[in-house]
């Protein structure tokens, strides 16, 4: 991790996963990304799968 990495790498960085296996059809995605949405109340990361093209959703809410 970088010394003065953004909250939202950080973040982003605990979703980042060496392989990633789709729960849908069980393809195995190396490489993985993940896309970030932020609407300042929540931060969403979406992974959609190249094969079968099922998302996992993961959010985070901010209290308010």
């Amino acid at each position: 991790m970088a010394p003065h990495s953004s909250p939202f790498a950080r973040l982003r960085e605990k979703f980042e996963e060496p392989d990633l296996e789709c729960r849908q059809c069980g393809y195995l995605a190396s490489n993985s990304e993940w896309h970030v949405e932020t609407t300042g109340g929540r931060v969403q990361y979406q992974f959609v799968c190249p094969v079968c093209e099922a998302a996992e959703v993961r959010e985070v809410r901010l209290k308010e």
